[in-house]
């Protein structure tokens, strides 16, 4: 897990300091928008398409001024979606600036959201130590998988104390594996999921390994849901415009 303290104060930088309470006057929030593309977009002529890149491409550099977007591709990986955009903001409402523009655009009409995720950032309530990479500069690694998380409301009456030692379990498994970013973000009141989490990787099998690791250990007892697994790759978001067909 990588932990990167950022020399530069820019909008989302000024935000890690959300772990010192007293510091703490604003939240980031994050939203995973997965996209389906309209069959007839196929058919739209060459030159319109490469035009219709170039504005999608525009509007999220111009949105990158405002807050933080990353855009993936999730082509042949999973059914429901061709791509995947991150967006991590100090308010919803930018957020929703942006859905509303990219509605506007040329493959605005040709895509509508299929899965969409909401969630806030929170420093973790079992170690001071954990920074999620979307909080620092670290660039995006090839791979990010997504997917909802979901703990039996039994885990959240346990003591303190239990819950800790079985998370300082999954932790140190988690620090086995440092070749992997996670990005834990919190849900509850925002969305049906209690956490979205966010794992970043350069390798898809070291990411299945720790998956593997992580199935053993006792917090797996409570888990209640953990899908969908969503495979994203990230790319350009021209190119993955221009790889819809």
């Amino acid at each position: 897990m990588s932990v990167h303290e950022s020399s530069r104060k820019g909008s989302f930088e000024k935000n890690i300091e959300t772990r010192d309470a007293k510091a703490s006057t604003s939240t980031l929030y994050l939203n995973f928008s997965f996209y389906k593309i309209d069959p007839k977009w196929r058919w739209l002529n060459d030159i319109g398409k490469e035009e219709a890149a170039k504005e999608f491409a525009m509007l999220i550099e111009t949105a990158r001024s405002k807050m933080k977007v990353e855009t993936y591709s999730t082509m042949g990986l999973r059914k429901e979606s061709e791509f995947m955009i991150w967006m991590i903001s100090d308010t919803v409402e930018k957020m929703q600036i942006l859905t509303s523009k990219i509605y506007s655009t040329v493959i605005g009409k040709y895509i509508d959201i299929s899965e969409l995720y909401l969630s806030a950032a929170r420093p973790s309530a079992y170690s001071s130590s954990l920074i999620p990479s979307f909080m620092t500069d670290n660039k995006p690694m090839k791979y990010n998988v997504v997917y909802p998380f979901i703990k039996s409301r039994e885990w959240y009456l346990l003591p303190f104390e239990d819950r800790k030692k079985m998370m300082d379990e999954h932790i140190a498994v988690g620090r086995k594996f440092p070749q992997i970013r996670l990005n834990t973000s919190y849900s509850f009141g925002l969305g049906d999921q209690d956490f979205m989490l966010a794992f970043e990787t350069e390798n898809l099998k070291d990411f299945q390994d720790l998956i593997v690791k992580l199935r053993e250990t006792q917090v797996s007892r409570y888990v209640v849901k953990d899908t969908p697994m969503i495979v994203c790759v990230y790319k350009d978001v021209e190119a993955i415009i221009k790889s819809l067909g």
